[in-house]
């Protein structure tokens, strides 16, 4: 028969612990891969904040023009569908005069 020491029954109930969490995912093995690091050289860190503007004021700058021309061809789509709509009208057109009639006036129902 095989005693158990403390030291054995620590073992055991840690042993208990990790399998009955290992059934869920730890997340927090991952949080270190999401989080930005910061360079800790001073001119490394001012060159990768510069680096991060340049590239919003390049999205920016990208995204301004891709909206004006996205503005300029609505434009000259309407302008282009007016022109053709503007020719003349086919020779078959019928001339008249025309009255304007009044709608007879019903007598009040009491």
């Amino acid at each position: 028969m095989t005693v158990a020491t403390a030291d054995t029954q620590h073992s055991l109930t840690s042993a208990k612990k990790t399998a009955m969490y290992s059934r869920f995912f730890q997340f927090n093995q991952f949080r270190s891969l999401f989080a930005p690091r910061k360079p800790r050289h001073p001119l490394v860190r001012v060159a990768v904040g510069l680096l991060g503007l340049a590239i919003l004021a390049a999205l920016v700058f990208v995204g301004v023009f891709v909206g004006a021309a996205m503005i300029i061809a609505g434009v000259a789509w309407k302008l282009l569908a007016q022109r053709k709509s503007a020719r003349p009208a086919p020779s078959q057109v019928m001339d008249g005069e025309y009255r304007v009639v009044r709608k007879p006036a019903l007598p009040l129902s009491r």
